[in-house]
């Protein structure tokens, strides 16, 4: 079923590199969350971003942390920066209106599991990567892309990986990036359709359960809340 290449597909895209940059996607700007709370008061999305970038990289260098405490530090912080209502409305389009409140509240919750699982489970493969900050442009009122390129030790194309970010309740969230202009979002859209299409949300939820409880397997389970 194509939602189980989902993931691959994704990184067939750009070859290995391509999942490492996917899971600094994640894993830089939540790692960061522990120590960067100035940072994410400001009311500019670049300074944001840059903060929890900046601190995030020390803690993916920090070689005497355990992969494990790192897996159920990033889960416990992930929530304060990303937008994951927004994620889940976006990833299901148009499908999204014909939900129940309470359809909407389970697929949020499973996707949102599904989305850390799918990049937790790679936290291992950062090898030295560094960044570098590009452009922060306004998409919309209220919504604006903080640029970056991971740029990869020894050499080879640098990758990019742009943060897209909305201001609400104060606030700059993140509710979607890009890698090498690809969406993250957006591919998982596609991938989403597609099934609940053919054969209808139930399969999808069935489908995630089932994919969320593999990469829960391949994380090892570490959350203290599982």
């Amino acid at each position: 079923m194509d939602l189980y290449r989902t993931e691959s597909t994704f990184i067939r895209r750009a070859v290995r590199n391509y999942v490492i940059a996917a899971s600094l996607a994640v894993a830089i700007v939540a790692a960061a969350l522990a120590t960067a709370a100035p940072a994410r008061a400001s009311n500019d999305p670049a300074v944001v971003v840059h903060g929890l970038v900046n601190q995030a990289l020390g803690v993916l260098r920090n070689n005497q942390m355990p992969l494990a405490q790192k897996q159920d530090r990033l889960r416990a912080l992930v929530a304060q920066s990303f937008d994951f209502g927004e994620m889940s409305r976006s990833a299901l389009g148009y499908h999204w209106r014909s939900l129940t409140p309470a359809q909407r509240a389970d697929f949020t919750q499973l996707f949102t599991q599904f989305i850390e699982d799918s990049y937790l489970s790679k936290i291992s493969e950062y090898k030295g990567q560094s960044v570098t900050f590009t452009k922060t442009m306004q998409l919309a009122p209220g919504y604006t892309q903080v640029g970056s390129k991971v740029l990869q030790p020894g050499g080879g194309d640098p990758i990019s990986l742009d943060y897209r970010l909305k201001f609400e309740n104060g606030e700059w969230r993140i509710y979607d990036v890009t890698v090498d202009a690809i969406s993250i979002i957006a591919n998982y859209r596609n991938q989403f359709n597609r099934v609940i299409n053919g054969k209808g949300f139930p399969t999808l939820m069935a489908d995630l359960r089932a994919k969320s409880s593999q990469l829960a397997n391949s994380v090892g389970g570490s959350a203290s809340g599982r």
